[in-house]
């Protein structure tokens, strides 16, 4: 699944080619996605991109009649596209630009989203997030506090978007195992002071992230069609049964929530 630095790397991606253009034209062939795309997408036609942004895995597109919300799900992609290119079985989605390229949803598992707001309207999937990790909303003294009394284990708690965004399986665990903190370890237990390593821990993981373009899933591509690079600086995760790189250690395998999770026995405690 594309994760918070894969998402802000198409956002990054698709912006130059974006802002400041006409969407002329919307063709949807699938609207059945995640959830069903609506008839009122199309009142985006003939409107100017304002600007671009994201929202947790979210991307945002704001124009004068209101905010398209992309959403990637667990096997999107888009990629700008010459309009002469015909679009293969799963693009579901295009837009026409007015510089004559075209924004094209890829998207074989169809877990994805494309959301319509109006104006000023807040959206439900939005709402209810905790603050963006590399913000200064998102400190030591915060996720201490949100912590008290917590028995969860504290990777399935930091990738809680209630808590904070973006903080998906694999960066949980590269992170947890940068800060020296087991991931079965009860959040409540946690120190005030390991949740200062552990935050900044977060913050320079999912920066190098997206500094390097996000990491290579099976599925995934880049705004501009490149994948990302950050798979090969893993520590832990896809690793289990493998030498940890600083003690040598055999990393263990669990699972946890359904998702797994490696970590070392002796860095990690």
């Amino acid at each position: 699944m594309p994760e918070l630095p894969e998402v802000e790397t198409t956002k990054r991606g698709i912006e130059p080619w974006l802002k400041d253009q006409i969407i002329s034209k919307i063709i949807v062939r699938q609207p059945k996605l995640r959830w069903p795309v609506s008839d009122e997408i199309h009142s985006l036609e003939g409107e100017k991109v304002v600007s671009l942004s994201r929202r947790a895995k979210y991307i945002l597109v704001e124009t004068a009649k209101g905010t398209a919300i992309w959403h990637l799900g667990m096997s999107g992609s888009l990629r700008l596209v010459e309009a002469s290119e015909d679009p293969g079985g799963h693009d579901h989605i295009d837009w026409q630009l007015s510089n004559g390229k075209v924004l094209r949803y890829h998207d074989p598992r169809r877990f994805g989203a494309l959301l319509w707001v109006a104006p000023g309207a807040d959206s439900e999937h939005l709402t209810h997030l905790g603050p963006e990790p590399l913000s200064d909303a998102f400190d030591a003294a915060y996720l201490f506090q949100r912590s008290r009394g917590k028995s969860q284990a504290i990777k399935t708690f930091i990738m809680d978007g209630k808590v904070v965004v973006g903080v998906g399986n694999i960066y949980a665990n590269e992170s947890l195992f940068k800060a020296g903190i087991r991931p079965q370890t009860a959040a409540g237990k946690i120190s005030k002071q390991r949740y200062e390593r552990l935050v900044a821990e977060i913050k320079t993981v999912l920066a190098a992230a997206i500094e390097q373009g996000g990491t290579t899933l099976r599925d995934f591509v880049g705004g501009d069609g490149k994948p990302g690079y950050f798979a090969q600086q893993l520590f832990v995760y896809g690793r289990g049964g493998q030498p940890c790189k600083f003690c040598n250690t055999t990393l263990k395998e669990i699972r946890q929530g359904q998702r797994a999770t490696v970590y070392c026995p002796s860095c990690q405690r």
